[in-house]
């Protein structure tokens, strides 16, 4: 008789020295009633019981019965350095305690200051910056900066990216899932993505970025005027389910096209950039080019409402024409909260944790992949990592049960995951940055429970 394998032990979370308070406020049940109640029905969560968080401490989130979880998804890539981090958190209470609220009719040293420190992080010339208060709002305002610079109109964008939710950046969005049909695209045309795993092209990863690109030089001669206003890409997609170029040299080639064409190289840093990548703080900075001007939200705040877009001055002088104004950016607290986070960024070595951490996640799940048929790709870089999950490997036909059961599993243990991709079956793991060796081991350990119990 053949015996069954012996089941694995269950993974060990690793300790914390921080004991969360004991939580008094309404109950999940009542939450989830008045959230039903009185909240829009766009809402939704992943889990097929709600969960309710009511603290976090860098890595840590805690329900309201006090249970403890490994936080790998950061608030959808928003935490960067550790979820209210004490050297953050002291600058921010300093401030509410000076003024909360001027607007930038009034100066005040903090928007001044992240201003300069953004400056100082990115390449020569691309230093004007325009504080706002999401990436959407970001997207927004680089769509009409790149329209009125140029002179042009069309705007190109790959297919499986997302730049936003509000109506000019869902144009630039292309997922079927994140767009109402309401005319939204106008002047929006879509590249075909670079990414090698789901590529209707093959050949050599450099013949494929090379298509790809011919792609982009096809639509700007028969679906524009020949002329264009931008490009913009996120160096490595988020919501599309971590995917990047099959080569390196994709956007180096692109970006001639486009500015060949009139248009100006926007590179959405909404979720990469920061150090989240690891060996660069850009993720543009990992295919040796730079953009004309560069969008970044999330993680820029660590958790706080907090965006920008940064250009060179001959671009940005383009909304002096007329009055444009965004009663909340800059505001005092949430340009501390940016600025310190940045501080602690490079105070702490969060960048090259980054590195360190996710090289090693990335090889534990490659090594995982031969002993789990369900993972079809892993990939990424840093702590931006993506696990595509497939019925079968020949057929690459999307895992979406799969997908949903591998975060319930994981949650049940104490993980924190989410997911994405059009088809959502794609794992991402982008966890707070200050997330330790120990705990990448227990996500591992988690995981390989998960997809064996998934596959069932």
């Amino acid at each position: 008789m053949i015996e069954a394998p012996a089941a694995k032990p269950t993974p060990k979370m690793p300790a914390t020295s921080h004991k969360p308070q004991k939580y008094s406020g309404p109950s999940r049940e009542e939450v989830w009633a008045m959230r039903k109640a009185y909240l829009t029905p766009a809402l939704f969560h992943v889990y097929k019981e709600p969960i309710m968080i009511v603290e976090g401490h860098m890595q840590w989130l805690f329900d309201d019965t006090g249970k403890r979880y490994l936080d790998c998804f950061a608030g959808i890539v928003t935490v960067s350095v550790g979820h209210c981090h004490p050297k953050v958190m002291a600058k921010v209470n300093a401030q509410n305690a000076l003024v909360q609220h001027t607007t930038t009719i009034y100066l005040n040293p903090a928007v001044a200051l992240l201003g300069k420190k953004l400056a100082s992080k990115l390449p020569e010339g691309l230093d004007c910056s325009y504080i706002v208060n999401s990436g959407s709002d970001a997207n927004d305002l680089a769509m009409l900066m790149a329209r009125m610079h140029t002179g042009n109109h069309t705007i190109i964008a790959l297919r499986n990216s997302y730049h936003g939710g509000s109506a000019g950046p869902m144009g630039l969005t292309s997922h079927s899932t994140w767009k109402y049909n309401n005319g939204n695209g106008d002047g929006v045309l879509h590249a075909i993505n670079p990414d090698p795993y789901r590529s209707p092209f093959t050949g050599t990863p450099e013949e494929i970025v090379d298509k790809c690109v011919d792609d982009v030089r096809s639509l700007i001669r028969y679906s524009s005027s020949g002329r264009v206003a931008a490009f913009i890409a996120e160096p490595m997609q988020g919501v599309g389910g971590v995917t990047s170029p099959a080569h390196p040299s994709y956007y180096e080639k692109v970006y001639k096209v486009i500015r060949e064409a009139g248009g100006i190289c926007i590179s959405d840093e909404v979720q990469t950039g920061f150090g989240r990548t690891g060996d660069h703080y850009w993720g543009f900075q990992n295919y040796g080019v730079v953009p004309d001007m560069v969008s970044m939200a999330k993680g820029m705040g660590n958790g706080c409402p907090m965006a920008c877009v940064t250009t060179r001055h001959d671009i940005a002088k383009v909304l002096a024409s007329r009055i444009h104004f965004n009663t909340f950016g800059g505001n005092p607290v949430s340009s501390t909260q940016a600025l310190a986070t940045m501080e602690v960024i490079d105070e702490e070595n969060i960048q090259a944790n980054a590195k360190k951490v996710g090289t090693f996640i990335i090889d534990g799940l490659r090594a995982m992949q031969s002993r789990h048929s369900l993972v079809g790709d892993v990939r990424g870089k840093g702590l931006m990592i993506g696990i595509e999950l497939v019925k079968d490997r020949a057929s690459k036909t999307p895992a979406k049960e799969e997908t949903i059961k591998v975060l319930d599993i994981a949650r049940e243990h104490g993980v924190l995951i989410g997911k994405g991709g059009l088809d959502g079956n794609v794992i991402r793991l982008k966890p707070p940055m200050c997330i330790t060796m120990e705990d990448a081991q227990f996500l591992l350990d988690v995981l390989d429970v998960a997809f064996g119990d998934a596959r069932g």
